[in-house]
């Protein structure tokens, strides 16, 4: 519940230490505006201080540092196993922790996906890249407390046409739903622009697995769908970190989970996906992205 009767001489609620009435009144009183025509507002416990702010800022560039690593290294002949250790080794080195490693029983540092798995790809020392592959590397890391979150795509070797196209065009569904994230605007244009350039390709988006607020915990509010219309869903003010996410298939949107392992997330046709992430911020002009 958004909160909104606070005493206007009182600390403000988002730990600044200065009055309520000279800090986030007039910003309160703006979404309180908007609650009272029917949006769905985030609480406070949504939207970040610029303390909180900074430390999610600093995981984040961590988070980038590795991911620039893997894109140094990874290629043909390599073990999916070796990424996760490198992945582990670097955030352990910078005093980061891995997010993934042990979060609800989930075996590594980080998630790698090839070809027709979706997401959750669990690091092998058996699962070699191949010409041809692609592959979705996942990363997020815990510093000082604070979380930050990424993935991208890497293609090995020669690639099929169709493949890198899917891979390019899951890029630019990411790019569109950061562009359009605004203050004041509503969490369902991000997923209205994400589906409309996938299925304006061929493609269509798995609309069952979204982005998420993150930064003080792994997964916070708001679930980010990658499907959604104009207009809609809740409002985003300055303050609010969530990632943008979109998981894009060639063929049809219908996956299952390995029964075997409980994570892996395939294709139910056998079909390549792709999935591009960041972590960003909302600010008082625009966006911040914090890890890419």
């Amino acid at each position: 519940m958004f909160k909104l009767k606070i005493n206007r001489n009182a600390p403000c609620w988002c730990g600044s230490e200065i009055k309520y009435k000279s800090c986030h009144m007039a910003f309160d009183d703006k979404i309180a505006r908007f609650k009272r025509e029917g949006v769905i507002v985030p609480s406070h416990d949504i939207i970040k201080t610029p303390e909180q702010i900074e430390g999610i800022r600093k995981a984040g560039k961590l988070n980038t540092m590795v991911l620039d690593k893997v894109a140094e290294v990874i290629k043909e002949g390599m073990s999916t196993l070796e990424i996760d250790t490198l992945v582990h080794d670097l955030i352990v080195e910078n005093g980061g922790v891995p997010a993934c490693l042990g979060y609800q029983g989930f075996p590594k540092s980080c998630c790698t996906s090839i070809n027709d798995v979706i997401c959750h790809g669990i690091p092998s020392e058996d699962e070699i890249l191949k010409d041809g592959d692609i592959i979705n590397v996942d990363v997020t890391t815990i510093l000082d407390g604070y979380y930050a979150d990424a993935s991208r795509m890497f293609m090995i070797g020669n690639v099929k046409e169709e493949d890198r196209k899917l891979v390019e065009v899951t890029k630019e569904c990411l790019e569109l739903g950061v562009k359009a994230v605004k203050p004041w605007g509503r969490l369902g244009d991000i997923g209205y622009v994400i589906d409309k350039h996938a299925t304006e390709h061929g493609y269509q988006v798995v609309a069952d697995i979204g982005g998420h607020g993150t930064g003080v915990e792994f997964h916070e509010d708001p679930y980010v769908c990658h499907i959604g219309e104009e207009g809609t869903g809740m409002l985003l003010v300055p303050g609010m970190v969530f990632t943008i996410e979109p998981m894009i298939n060639m063929g049809e949107e219908d996956f299952y989970t390995d029964e075997e392992n409980g994570w892996t997330v395939r294709t139910e046709d056998g079909k390549p996906s792709a999935q591009w992430e960041y972590t960003l911020v909302v600010t008082e002009t625009g966006i911040e992205i914090l890890t890419y």
